[in-house]
């Protein structure tokens, strides 16, 4: 008996000590709160589904650039330079995005306003800016979400959001400095109403999760496209990963074997979460995650847990 409490103590031990170590990188989330007007929030979890507010969940930057002067859809990225990128809609109704540089998401360089869409002066929006870094070409793409009216066929019968004026498609810049940029181009048309989209890498591969954005008849999902290069030429989209409505802003990562995408679910003034070990059958996880109150669409992101620690993040 004392053997083999003993043998079972020790594999408990194991077991434990086996977890910890495992965790080896912590889950940093980025989001707004209300309209966006006071700024940054940030949260961190150790295992992708429980999130805590940090620095008591006020603000770690206060927008400054814009007529709105807003910080909404947050979209943090650590590039290979060390400094953490972070892009954001600053407008309901502005023809460029913001942009900001921290070491150590505490102190930001100046804000930046970038007119990605001045050059289309009929152009509504830019929503929802995300970024990503291409190693092969060693630069950086920001893509986006915006209307330019009567640019693509209206298939809603005047019926889409802002009584029938909206009809989104992805546009994109590179850039290897943030100072020179590349000419705005049509980045991916699904042919439908789309936003949101946010990429990440599957090995040699990419996967787009997007928003169908669709009032008529009623999408408002969330669907994905592949592709073999970061900078373009996604597939078309494929059907809703869940059959949930009036969901949007997508952002994903990997825990273990499972993709899992985090997503708003604006309706319902909660955060929403699915995983899958696939990409193709898909687990609604909402009930088993908690983000702080109030979380409104963001990006997730890691760290190693030493890098966290070291930042020494105000809790």
């Amino acid at each position: 008996m004392k053997f083999a409490f003993t043998v079972g103590l020790w594999c408990s031990l194991i077991c434990i000590t086996s977890t910890l170590f495992a965790q080896k990188n912590v889950y940093l989330f980025s989001y707004f709160k209300g309209n966006g007007e006071d700024g940054l929030h940030l949260a961190y979890s150790y295992d992708g589904l429980q999130f805590k507010a940090l620095k008591g969940d006020s603000s770690f930057l206060t927008p400054t650039v814009s007529k709105d002067k807003l910080m909404r859809d947050p979209c943090i990225l650590k590039g290979p330079d060390g400094y953490f990128h972070m892009v954001w809609t600053v407008s309901w109704n502005d023809r460029g995005i913001g942009y900001a540089r921290s070491k150590d998401l505490v102190h930001w360089s100046a804000q930046q306003f970038l007119p990605v869409m001045q050059h289309e002066p009929t152009a509504l929006n830019c929503w929802a800016p995300e970024i990503n870094y291409d190693a092969k070409s060693k630069s950086y793409i920001i893509y986006w979400a915006t209307t330019i009216p009567e640019r693509f066929p209206d298939k809603e019968d005047g019926k889409s959001d802002g009584n029938g004026k909206y009809n989104h498609r992805m546009y994109a810049v590179t850039t290897q400095d943030f100072k020179t940029f590349s000419p705005t181009k049509l980045f991916y048309d699904p042919d439908f109403n789309v936003i949101d989209a946010t990429i990440i890498a599957n090995k040699k591969s990419y996967i787009m999760f997007l928003k169908d954005e669709t009032k008529n008849p009623v999408q408002k999902n969330l669907k994905m496209a592949t592709s073999k290069s970061l900078l373009g030429g996604f597939t078309a989209a494929s059907a809703p990963l869940v059959p949930l409505n009036w969901i949007e802003g997508p952002t994903a990562t990997k825990i273990g074997k499972d993709w899992v995408v985090y997503f708003d679910q604006y309706t319902r003034h909660k955060m929403g979460a699915v995983k899958s070990s696939d990409l193709v059958h898909w687990t609604d996880i909402s009930e088993q995650i908690s983000f702080p109150k109030g979380t409104r669409h963001g990006t997730v992101f890691s760290i190693s847990k030493k890098e966290f620690e070291a930042l020494n993040l105000p809790k």
